[in-house]
């Protein structure tokens, strides 16, 4: 069939947060916009084998295994004594579906034209669309083109990958049977997260990673808990080492460890980082190209790529590499492009953490802080002091303020625990309109409520400042 050529003001590569904001963005501007998916991916990694699908394994887990309530009906509760994958993906699939639908609703609504097939740059302003299933070659071209295409679990050399035995964070949700125990390599954000999932369903969990500890960008006492509450979970973890063969056989694996150590499990799971998805987009006919972990290097502020009209954002250039930054990022973009004024994407970021329990902060830790020289103190609340912790069964969540000492002004929040992810908002907006933790003080927080552990630390930092005061004088 013939080529057909489009013209848009702006052609996003990729349907993800990124792309879906970029592309509503510039929509809503009036502007004209199509977006490039591949075939079944619409919402991008994010939605159909990422943070959506990932996240909604952890909450059936936590549901199906009765982990919340094992405080209250005892340490052999369940809501269900046998649990199979097919129980498990069912809500999975339910929700992956629903979101899809919610991005393509979006995306009809502000008249983004949608094109499905694998995207390469013809050159700068054009790019092609292939789908195998379709007769037709397409093309579209932009005044502006933002590249939106997240990333791929990496994959190192020499490992033979399976969709079986040996996975990846991707196959993991394709598993036929639970496996009864499981390696994970590599002690990241996405190792931990699906390594506390099976942990909590029973699997015997053994976690190896090549460096002295976990999560290393976190507060130390915080993953010390998380640490704690995983080898109650009977976790093994094996710091300090590497793996040189992983040995497959029909009655499971070997996984050999450079320090002779030998661990038979029936599964391995590979959690060695993400690789961009930039390899197929011929990015050198567009006068890019890709480092070599496929990320694309920008400019921090307006994310345009060293071709002027060609931006790209979220996981695909690194760095925090989170949905709800890869959102900002790409509606920034967009109005970058368009000449929409901007104040910047805001330097005070949560992260989130989904392992069981749930882990999350804004701003510095204490390291970051000694490091600086900033003299701060530190409030912490614990959950099995508050009405609703003993309320959902949570006695071992916590929430940390760090405190400067010279001007009360909030420095850090961190939580562990049951909705750490939802209540780190409330330092967050503190720390953004430059409160001081007086505010916290004197605020009235509904009770009973985890929120209410905000007043808790902010009393314990101003009572020790107090006290500190007394032996000044």
């Amino acid at each position: 069939m013939g080529l057909m050529g489009m013209e848009y003001d702006l052609v996003v590569i990729g349907s993800g947060p990124g792309g879906q904001k970029a592309a509503i963005a510039a929509a809503k501007l009036g502007k004209t916009v199509a977006i490039i998916e591949r075939v079944r991916m619409l919402g991008g990694v994010c939605v159909n084998t990422g943070t959506i699908p990932s996240k909604t394994l952890r909450e059936a887990v936590l549901y199906l295994t009765g982990m919340n309530q094992r405080e209250l009906y005892g340490a052999s509760y369940r809501v269900k004594e046998h649990i199979t994958p097919a129980d498990l993906l069912a809500r999975t699939q339910h929700v992956i579906g629903k979101e899809v639908e919610v991005v393509r609703s979006q995306l009809m609504r502000n008249g983004v034209e949608l094109y499905t097939g694998h995207a390469s740059f013809v050159d700068e302003h054009t790019i092609r669309v292939e789908d195998p299933g379709r007769a037709e070659r397409i093309t579209v071209s932009g005044r502006y083109v933002i590249i939106a295409t997240g990333t791929t679990p990496a994959r190192p050399d020499g490992v033979d990958f399976d969709n079986d035995r040996v996975l990846d964070s991707d196959q993991i949700l394709e598993l036929k049977s639970l496996p009864s125990s499981m390696v994970f390599v590599g002690a990241g954000v996405i190792g931990i997260e699906y390594a506390s999932m099976f942990a909590a369903l029973g699997t015997k969990v053994t976690v190896v990673e090549r460096r002295d500890s976990i999560l290393e960008f976190c507060d130390q006492e915080i993953v010390d808990s998380l640490r704690f509450h995983l080898r109650d979970l009977a976790v093994t973890f094996r710091f300090g080492e590497e793996v040189t063969a992983v040995d497959v056989s029909a009655a499971g694996t070997i996984t050999t460890l450079a320090s002779g150590k030998q661990i038979p499990a029936e599964t391995v799971m590979y959690s060695a980082g993400r690789q961009g998805q930039t390899e197929g987009l011929k990015l050198e006919n567009a006068g890019l190209e890709a480092d070599g972990r496929g990320r694309i290097f920008v400019d921090d502020q307006s994310y345009q790529t060293k071709v002027e009209h060609i931006y790209a954002v979220g996981d695909v250039i690194g760095f925090p590499a989170l949905a709800a930054t890869s959102m900002e990022q790409g509606r920034l973009a967009a109005y970058h492009a368009f000449g929409e004024p901007t104040a910047g994407i805001r330097a005070l970021q949560p992260f989130g953490i989904y392992a069981i329990p749930e882990i999350s902060f804004v701003g510095a830790t204490e390291v970051e802080l000694t490091k600086d020289s900033i003299p701060y103190e530190v409030g912490v609340s614990r959950y099995r002091e508050l009405a609703r912790g003993q309320i959902v069964g949570d006695s071992y969540g916590m929430l940390k303020l760090l405190v400067s000492t010279e001007d009360l002004r909030l420095l850090g929040v961190h939580i562990f625990g049951t909705t750490a992810t939802e209540l780190v908002h409330i330092g967050q907006a503190v720390m953004g309109c430059g409160g001081t933790v007086e505010y916290l003080v004197d605020a009235v927080f509904n009770y009973p409520t985890f929120s209410e552990a905000y007043k808790v630390a902010a009393l314990d930092v101003m009572n020790k400042m107090r006290a500190l005061a007394h032996f000044r004088d």
